[in-house]
């Protein structure tokens, strides 16, 4: 009991001891260089922004995103990034047909400009998803409408054909039973 007691507290002391570490211990963003998606995750139609600072100044690259269906797109030269240096940037439009799953974007230097980085490549990651979020001002989530296809028959389908014989037989089939229950507490046989 003691033993059990004694792992207990350990285990009790190395947890608060991980919730203790200081914030600066949290895993960093994507490194300098890496490619920035923006958003990173979207619905299908969204148009996508990219950009990296690993082809250089002034360095232009080709971007591939047709792992999510959208095709090559081109990375030029842009705005200048938080650390420093000049950004690459394009943009792509993901497909309405894009099925959800998330999609590796990449884009490969071409060493165009002053001093510009060839043949590196850079990668990032693309998360598309059916459902959007209010917060974020997309569209409203769909609900589903029409009637169920289960195979096993329903009380009201589309055809009022089919609908108007269910009911027939029903009621023929409540009658006979009435009848012959009424027969069978008379007394008559059958």
């Amino acid at each position: 009991m003691r033993k059990s007691r004694l792992l207990t507290g350990t285990a009790l002391a190395v947890a608060v001891g991980a919730l203790a570490l200081p914030a600066a211990s949290a895993a960093p963003g994507p490194p300098a260089g890496d490619l920035q998606i923006q958003p990173a995750t979207v619905t299908p139609g969204t148009t996508v922004t990219v950009h990296t600072t690993a082809c250089g100044p002034g360095g232009t690259a080709t971007g591939d995103a047709s792992a999510v269906g959208a095709g090559r797109f081109t990375l030029a030269p842009g705005a200048h990034a938080e650390n420093g240096g000049e950004a690459t940037a394009g943009r792509f439009e993901v497909p309405p047909s894009a099925q959800p799953g998330t999609y590796e974007i990449v884009a490969k230097c071409s060493g165009s400009g002053g001093s510009g980085v060839k043949d590196k490549q850079v990668a990032g990651d693309l998360m598309v998803t059916i459902t959007s979020t209010a917060a974020a001002g997309e569209l409203p989530q769909r609900h589903p409408r029409g009637h169920v296809k289960t195979g096993v028959g329903g009380a009201l389908g589309p055809d009022p054909v089919q609908t108007a014989a269910g009911v027939a037989a029903l009621a023929v089939a409540a009658a006979g039973g009435t009848w012959l229950l009424h027969r069978r507490a008379r007394g008559d046989r059958i």
